[in-house]
């Protein structure tokens, strides 16, 4: 019970990952705000206005929070579940390429395992896509020189990744290494990771609406400036403090929606793709040491 206790506690406390560090500036000068009102009330200047809060209910401004912090959360748990599903599709697919895809002669395996690592490759092109970078010495590992080379003028890599996989499995179909039903089995996986990198675009490319980011943050500066007026009469010289404290929860919970709404970026609190990545790269490692039993069964036949 101590250990969770202590947990609890250093999350609490914790400073990477959370908004402090972007809005303290804003504590500080909101909090400066009452301690200035606080001094004007001390030499009995006419500065409590309890009145003020009837200007900006709070139960409007917190319900304008909550939908921005829901929409927020939804563009990241939608990317979320579009990775997830790109990974199960990349499992699907890798393992139906290196069961199904018959090997007639010895260089196959090599061509089967080389297509196996383009899923990765699509997946990591497509995290270096939205977060606006180049193809870099990660993809390169995975493809051929002269694949990577093509790569680096592309405008959008994992499109052209997506195509030599499907070149691949039509190259195998007109060898008939697969069969129709196979071949249309794993081009309908290739056209699922294809949609989950517009899904990716769609979000990364649809942002907040202006006018609706502008309002907000007007009426959380404008209700945070009023604060003051309202609570000086009973806080007197506490009353920077505790404006100080709110603006915390206010402008956070602002912060909060902005940090995830794009949740494709390097910061804390955006998805870990590269985790991700890491993770199909050695589930096709894993792959690629097992040896498919119906090729076993096929030589035996032969023989």
């Amino acid at each position: 019970m101590t250990n969770k206790k202590m947990h609890w506690l250093q999350v609490a406390l914790q400073i990477r990952g959370s908004v402090i560090t972007s809005i303290y500036p804003r504590l500080i000068w909101c909090g400066l705000f009452g301690v200035f009102i606080s001094l004007l009330y001390h030499f009995k200047l006419p500065v409590s206005k309890p009145f003020f809060e009837v200007i900006i209910p709070s139960i409007v401004l917190g319900l304008l929070l909550v939908f921005r912090t829901n929409t927020a959360y939804e563009r990241f748990w939608e990317g979320r579940k579009i990775w997830g599903n790109m990974v199960n599709n990349t499992r699907n697919l890798a393992r139906q390429i290196w069961v199904s895809v018959e090997e007639i002669t010895p260089e196959d395996r090599n061509k089967k395992i080389s297509a196996l690592y383009l899923l990765v490759a699509f997946a990591v092109a497509t995290k270096l896509h939205l977060r606006g970078e180049a193809v870099n010495s990660e993809v390169e590992e995975l493809i051929q020189p002269s694949k990577y080379i093509k790569l680096k003028t592309m405008n959008n890599p994992p499109l052209e990744v997506a195509f030599w996989i499907g070149d691949y499995l039509q190259h195998q179909y007109d060898r008939n290494c697969i069969n129709t039903y196979q071949l249309t089995a794993m081009q309908e996986l290739l056209n699922k990771l294809v949609d989950s990198l517009g899904a990716c675009e769609r979000i990364l490319k649809t942002p907040m609406p202006l006018a609706y980011s502008i309002h907000l943050k007007q009426l959380l500066l404008l209700y945070c400036l009023l604060l003051p007026f309202q609570l000086v009469h009973e806080l007197g010289f506490l009353t920077g403090f505790i404006v100080a404290l709110i603006s915390f929860t206010l402008f956070g919970i602002e912060a909060i929606a902005l940090e995830i709404e794009n949740p494709f970026g390097y910061d804390a609190n955006d998805l870990p793709l590269d985790t991700i990545c890491n993770t199909m790269k050695r589930n096709i490692d894993d792959l690629t040491s097992l040896t498919p039993s119906v090729k076993f069964h096929k030589d035996n036949i032969t023989n």
